[in-house]
């Protein structure tokens, strides 16, 4: 039924007679899709460039409104930081072996690394040398007094010289694995030494920690690559997964989880599980399966849920990034993952960077930064309103998702609208009580490719156990009920 022209004159929902919709779904309160672990983000390449901005840490860690670039940018409130172990020193070894670096290689994303240094000590007993990336770990440092509560160390390459060819972009044909043999202890003997290290001086704690970044790509080429990366055959993953355990666990960190295996694909993910599941000892070494979300509208999100479920592990969505600077991708790829993956956390990858890819147009060799594109306030949307603890619950659809807030008795959904503008109706009618017949709902608004940032507005109200609201075409909405019971 076509809205009333009341409707359409003030926008409120609280008359008692037929929900004016076009379109309905009911939520589902007695479902339990999994506990929010929270939103986050990785610090390569960024925070290496930008790590010692208070602003920038603001922006992103806290939900406090900061001044950038003229423009008003309510925070994300990010808990979540991926640090990137780096592969990258400038050292010789044995005594004159250097890294090799490809000619395509972009400066900003050589990370980094730590290293035994044998010029302060005697060769027989080198010492760590732990000068390296200041800036990423002072955005470390920032985003834990900002409320940070979930970190994670991740390498996207062992250290140059475990590699084959010595390159930290990858084998020479990208295909195989680049990692030598004899230093697959080595590697993991890297990660918890920096993990121990971290606890014990910086006073971070690493929650998890994950050995390889899509390890079963052929793109991570030492001839072409542009950034750090190297392939790992499932064998070999299993292999140092199994080290990394040994070595988490001889310095007392056995509460440190190992996370695996960042597959850049689902299906990739889903291969990979399968291997694992034919080992049961590395099932059991891995707390957590993570993934990467750069098969966007396709693989099998369902299928890697199942295995993850079936296997008791946590699934989390911990890379996502793409050139769209509106945000429509990602909205339409983020429902497509709580609706079917059904992670309990979800990462972007680069916040700041360039071509549409950050959150924040910025240039990280150059060390230029510019204003927030509209992917940023769509992101708001989710972020700063599905907050860590909340139940995330089955919202009836695949245009919408909706979290509950136990202690704060409120509810929260976000949808979006794909087609002409229509009315979308919410039905709370399987809620035990929410709230008081015309009490407001409060609404933000942010309408795709509209240059519409994030809007709020107190125009909506219940109407019994229902309420609706008018959707522009492409506009994402993030509503907040209160008083509400399951």
């Amino acid at each position: 039924m076509a809205p009333s022209l009341l409707h359409l004159a003030t926008g409120l929902a609280f008359l008692t007679t037929t929900t004016h919709a076009d379109l309905t779904t009911i939520i589902d309160a007695a479902s339990n899709r999994g506990t929010w672990e929270g939103w986050g983000t990785s610090l390569a390449w960024w925070a290496a460039a930008f790590g010692h901005r208070d602003d920038l840490a603001d922006i992103f860690f806290t939900l406090r409104t900061t001044t950038h670039q003229s423009q008003s940018l309510p925070g994300l409130g990010f808990t979540i930081a991926r640090y990137n172990l780096g592969a990258t020193t400038t050292n010789t070894i044995n005594p004159s072996t250097r890294m090799v670096t490809s000619p395509s290689i972009i400066p900003s994303r050589l990370i980094p690394g730590y290293w035994l240094d044998w010029t302060s000590s005697s060769p027989a007993s080198p010492s760590w040398n732990w000068s390296a990336d200041p800036n990423q770990r002072a955005m470390l440092s920032k985003a834990l007094s900002r409320g940070a509560t979930t970190l994670e160390l991740f390498s996207n390459s062992p250290i140059w010289w475990m590699c084959k060819n010595h390159n930290p972009s990858g084998s020479d044909d990208g295909r195989s694995d680049n990692l030598q043999s004899w230093n697959y202890q080595n590697h993991a003997v890297y990660l918890a030494t920096v993990a121990k290290y971290a606890a014990d001086n910086w006073g971070v704690k690493f929650a998890s920690v994950d050995p390889f970044n899509e390890p079963s790509a052929n793109w991570w080429n030492g001839r072409t690559g542009t950034q750090e990366g190297c392939h790992f055959d499932a064998a070999t993953q299993i292999t140092v997964v199994g080290h990394l355990r040994q070595e988490l666990d001889s310095r007392g960190l056995r509460g440190v989880v190992i996370s695996a295996s960042d597959e850049s694909h689902y299906d990739e993910a889903v291969e990979t599980l399968r291997r694992f599941e034919a080992n049961r000892t590395v099932m059991g070494q891995v707390g957590r399966v993570n993934v990467h979300g750069y098969q966007y509208g396709n693989g099998k999100r369902d299928v890697l849920f199942d295995m993850v479920s079936k296997a008791g592990k946590g699934l989390w969505q911990s890379e996502y990034g793409e050139a769209d600077a509106t945000g429509e991708r990602l909205v339409s790829n983020l429902l497509l993952d709580m609706r079917w993956l059904r992670p309990t956390a979800w990462v972007y990858w680069q916040v700041l960077d360039g071509g549409g890819w950050g959150l924040i147009e910025a240039d990280n060799d150059r060390k230029t930064i510019g204003q927030a594109n509209q992917k940023y306030f769509v992101l708001a949307q989710f972020a700063r309103h599905i907050r860590p603890g909340m139940r995330i619950l089955d919202a009836g659809s695949d245009y919408a998702v909706a979290a509950y807030d136990e202690q704060a008795r409120k509810l929260v959904i976000v949808a979006v609208n794909w087609g002409e503008a229509q009315y979308i109706n919410f039905d709370l009618g399987r809620f035990g009580a929410v709230g008081s017949n015309g009490s407001v709902v409060k609404r933000w608004a942010t309408q795709i490719g509209s240059g519409s940032r994030y809007v709020e507005y107190s125009d909506t109200q219940l109407s019994g156990k229902k309420f609706w609201s008018r959707f522009e075409k492409k506009m994402v909405q993030t509503f907040e009920v209160t008083g509400v019971v399951l």
